[in-house]
């Protein structure tokens, strides 16, 4: 089981950048991807990135895709999403998620909710001027 710890959320102007950091403690980490997900008041929690173990594979929601860059550092097990030129659109309480080892993060896998079973508490993202 893992536990997983996100932080770096605040508010920040649109066009602004924020680095997020998800914090992840488990037996299995180096064989697991992580996603991020979000969820905007009023609707339903979405796919937003997600990094295979070695980090060398990645998937982006389109919405976000090149301006979010996700990355790991397996030593400290500590997982990215560096989000540039952001929108008000993108306000949200961003969460990291844990899938089943077997997961297969790929651009051809959409990134979705019940493929992961453990998540962290969520950090605020608001992108306002």
């Amino acid at each position: 089981q893992f536990e997983l710890v996100e932080s770096g959320g605040g508010l920040v102007q649109p066009g602004g950048s924020l680095r997020l950091s998800c914090t992840v403690s488990g037996a299995t980490w180096d064989y697991n991807a992580i996603g991020w997900f979000r969820q905007a008041p009023g609707k339903e929690r979405e796919g937003v990135s997600c990094i295979d173990s070695s980090g060398g594979r990645t998937n982006y929601a389109d919405s976000v895709n090149g301006r979010f860059t996700v990355s790991r550092d397996n030593a400290n097990k500590i997982v990215y999403l560096q989000m540039d030129s952001l929108k008000p659109e993108d306000t949200a309480i961003y969460y990291c998620a844990a899938p089943d080892p077997m997961y297969y993060c790929s651009p051809d896998v959409p990134i979705l909710e019940h493929d992961f079973g453990s998540w962290g508490q969520g950090t605020q993202v608001t992108v306002s001027s």
